[in-house]
This record gives structure tokens, C-alpha cells and sequence, in this order.
């Protein structure tokens, strides 16, 4: 996984963690903030290994589906 993807997913760790206050406000962000660091984790395991920071499109498209 790219230091990018780790870094993120810390930021967002220590958000979720700042939002443990009672109100549904931040019941619903820290909701998002962890279905976000789930979505970062999976989109993780289907990355290839990088080697450049140059992304062939077409090749992008199709992992997609697109």
C-alpha cells in the first residue's frame, strides 16, 4: 500500500477518535470518518503495486468497469 493510503487512514483514525461526543452530529461524522477508513482499506487490497506515480487510465477503467 502507497505511505499515502497509511497516512490518510491515520488522519481519519485520529478524526473518528476526536469524535466521541454524544450528539447524533457526531455520531454521523465519526459514521462517515470509519465507513471511509473501511473503504480506504478495501480499495488497498485491490491496488496494484505501484511503482511510479503515473496512472494508465485504461487500465484503471477496466479494473473498474468502466
Amino acid at each position: 500500500m502507497k505511505p499515502t493510503y497509511d497516512l490518510a487512514r491515520e488522519h481519519l483514525r485520529r478524526a473518528a477518535a476526536m469524535l466521541q461526543g454524544g450528539d447524533s452530529q457526531s455520531l454521523q461524522l465519526r459514521n462517515i470518518v470509519e465507513r471511509t477508513i473501511t473503504l480506504i482499506d478495501e480499495l488497498a487490497e485491490d491496488a496494484p503495486d505501484w511503482n511510479s506515480n503515473v496512472l494508465d487510465l485504461q487500465t484503471f477503467r477496466a479494473r473498474r468497469g468502466l
